[in-house]
């Protein structure tokens, strides 16, 4: 594999510099010179070697780096920020160095579960080896892409949307943002590692059930809801009666057989479960009758 390596350059600012006054005496020279003196031609050959060699001057701009070839052979990479010489005949390709964001398109793709659903993430990464992004691959942009839409569509079937556990405590692309975005990272890093890139996040950022399928998950999902509301309310209400059986034997209100506990609860967990307004009943009679 090709690996990056750091270029030797000279300032730019110094060469163009001594480049100017060269050219300058030259000229000079040239034009104190008489007319058919042979040393003319010298002068003149020398100033276009001097014109020539100030096509080794170029330009690198803060996070950017400058690859430099050879006819062909990789020579070495500048990121030295500034105005830089070197060998007018070394070709030079701009690679930016900046942190970039990529955003895949919408993809529809089955869960661990079979479900169909849709999901895009948002990858944010830049290069770090020049080398290998311009050798490696044949284009380090569009590889990233694909790449990073196989590695969603890889994602997606490996977990459920949500986890269908009483308990919630499967892993699940909706339930677990951070552990899931983490693996994304990790599996578009390692395929994108020959490519001289680093992928420093990976996030989902659109999720959902396809069309033909959400309004019967929306459905379940309402239901799951209510089901755990119904399990607490009801926690709380035989919290609320045990405490009240407990306070009537504490201060000794009334003693009640096995039967009429039983009724009591009843009625409690009635009154307190109930979604609607209770109609209370006075018992004018004894308890028994």
């Amino acid at each position: 594999m090709i690996r990056e390596v750091r270029a030797r350059t000279l300032n730019g600012i110094a060469v163009l510099a001594a480049l100017a006054t060269g050219l300058t005496g030259v000229i000079y020279a040239a034009s104190q010179l008489p007319k058919g003196d042979p040393r003319g031609a010298i002068a003149a050959l020398a100033t276009v070697m001097m014109a020539f060699t100030l096509k080794g001057l170029f330009r690198v701009n803060p996070n950017e780096a400058k690859v430099l070839q050879l006819f062909g052979r990789y020579v070495g990479t500048v990121r030295t920020p500034g105005l830089r010489w070197t060998n007018p005949f070394y070709g030079k390709t701009t690679v930016s160095t900046r942190v970039r964001n990529f955003e895949t398109s919408k993809l529809k793709v089955n869960d661990e579960h079979g479900n169909p659903i849709e999901i895009a993430a948002v990858v944010v990464w830049r290069v770090v080896d020049t080398a290998e992004a311009l050798f490696e691959v044949d284009d380090f942009v569009n590889y990233l892409a694909v790449q990073s839409e196989a590695a969603v569509r890889n994602l997606a079937t490996s977990y459920p949307y949500d986890s269908h556990d009483e308990t919630g405590e499967g892993v699940s692309l909706v339930g677990n943002i951070e552990e899931v975005s983490e693996r994304l990272r990790e599996e578009n890093q390692a395929r994108l590692e020959k490519a001289g890139i680093e992928i420093i996040e990976s996030r989902i950022s659109h999720l959902a059930y396809a069309p033909e399928i959400a309004q019967a998950m929306l459905r379940r999902q309402q239901a799951s809801a209510v089901i755990a509301a119904r399990r607490k309310i009801v926690e709380g209400a035989v919290g609320m009666v045990d405490h009240a059986l407990a306070e009537l034997r504490k201060h000794d209100v009334v003693e009640l057989d096995e039967e009429r506990k039983a009724t009591m609860v009843s009625n409690l967990l009635v009154v307190l479960c109930s979604e609607t307004e209770t109609q209370p009943v006075v018992n004018t009679g004894s308890l028994y009758t």
